[in-house]
């Protein structure tokens, strides 16, 4: 009988850690999937695009290489250079028969260059409005689509925080450049990205869907697993409620949090706190000097000495408005989308956010938060409870505004 020589044994073993880091994404992903009723889609690619130098090439690029269908929605679009880029390419594909939709908020958008309307309806952009004010009842009017989203030829999707304005061109070097996370996503999670805006389309136009609507299918473009969560102007508990409390209270060593406005209830504060007292480092990253909306920063600011108590690190970032919208867990999960950590968002506007699994992606969102972490100001609970008369007083005149802000 002749013997076979064997090589060297071959190590199926994972590497150190890999089993537990799988275990919590499958914990997660089973706790998201049940409790919000969205499927995760696998096979997904994500490309994490860091301020308007990276962002907004991406989408030009996206848009300029469309060949059947341009489906975009934004809560701001006002005017500037960036403001005319994205009409001209717009525009551009409509002239060659692509079949593009614009969708803007009647609020937000409202400081559109009227020229830029025109020169895209004229060549056949399809543009509608999301609940213009004057054309609502009251109830109606705090309730606007915060959505950012950007589909192309249903295989490429953009989500995240910037919107159409000068403010967020740059690369956060200085005020006037904003701060903000974006993402391009490829793979089955494009289709819900898409129904955000379809779901948003319906409710502002008549025909939901043509015959430059392909439906194609996805084949797999990476190793992501992503649930895409809707948010939705409504009344009562929301699944963005149901996400951002499945995360802080899944998460078992980090949970991390960037964010433009920071005023929730004290219902959200207490999980951040009870999450700190379990022994999670729980680290929240908020605009600093730089902000547009002081009034939901005083807030936020008035929940700084209960967070302070229990553990929790608070920092703000310095050189311009902090705009991204960015939760990680563990180093295992991460949301990104338009969300923000404030009642407007959770309670009031339509919003969509991924929920990501997957590590690398979660890494380099890590790796952001501490590059603005090392630019940002640690607020000292020893300090902050020095704090002037004055801001205390500004901090509970706002109190009765904090539901709509």
């Amino acid at each position: 009988m002749t013997s076979v020589q064997e090589g060297p044994p071959v190590s199926t073993a994972e590497p150190a850690g890999a089993g537990p880091a799988k275990e919590r994404a499958e914990r997660i992903r089973r706790r998201l999937e049940r409790l919000i009723g969205v499927a995760a889609t696998e096979g997904n690619a994500l490309l994490p695009l860091r301020n308007g130098d990276e962002i907004f090439p991406a989408m030009l690029d996206a848009i300029r290489s469309a060949e059947h269908t341009v489906d975009m929605m934004t809560f701001v679009y006002w005017k500037g250079d960036i403001a005319r880029d994205f009409a001209h390419a717009l525009a551009e594909r409509a002239r060659a028969g692509v079949r593009v939709r614009l969708l803007l908020d009647g609020f937000g958008s409202r400081l559109i260059d009227s020229e830029l309307l025109a020169e895209m309806e004229r060549v056949g952009v399809q543009v509608a409005w999301f609940r213009k004010p004057a054309h609502l009842s009251p109830l109606k009017q705090n309730h606007r689509c915060h959505r950012k989203v950007l589909v192309v030829d249903e295989q490429v999707a953009f989500t995240g925080g910037v919107g159409i304005a000068e403010e967020w061109c740059g690369d956060a070097r200085n005020p006037r450049e904003w701060r903000d996370t974006h993402v391009q996503v490829r793979g089955p999670a494009v289709d819900g990205v898409a129904a955000a805006f379809a779901q948003n389309w319906a409710e502002c136009h008549d025909e939901l869907f043509d015959d430059r609507d392909r439906f194609t299918g996805h084949r797999p473009q990476g190793d992501a697993v992503v649930q895409v969560v809707r948010g939705s102007a409504s009344f009562g508990w929301q699944d963005m409620q149901t996400l951002i409390r499945v995360m802080i209270e899944s998460a078992e060593e980090r949970f991390r949090l960037a964010t433009a406005y920071f005023s929730p209830d004290a219902y959200f504060i207490e999980l951040l706190c009870a999450a700190a007292r379990r022994g999670v480092e729980v680290e929240i990253l908020l605009p600093g000097p730089h902000t547009d909306k002081r009034v939901c920063q005083l807030a936020g600011q008035h929940y700084y000495d209960d967070l302070l108590a229990c553990g929790v690190r608070i920092y703000q970032y310095q050189p311009t408005m902090m705009h991204a919208k960015v939760i990680t867990v563990d180093r295992t999960a991460a949301l990104i989308g338009s969300t923000n950590f404030n009642r407007r968002s959770l309670d009031h506007d339509e919003e969509v956010m991924l929920a990501v699994l997957d590590a690398e992606f979660t890494a380099t969102l890590d790796a952001h938060f501490e590059a603005d972490r090392a630019v940002a100001e640690a607020i000292r609970r020893g300090r902050w409870k020095r704090r002037s008369l004055l801001q205390r007083a500004r901090e509970a005149a706002v109190q009765p505004l904090r539901r709509f802000l």
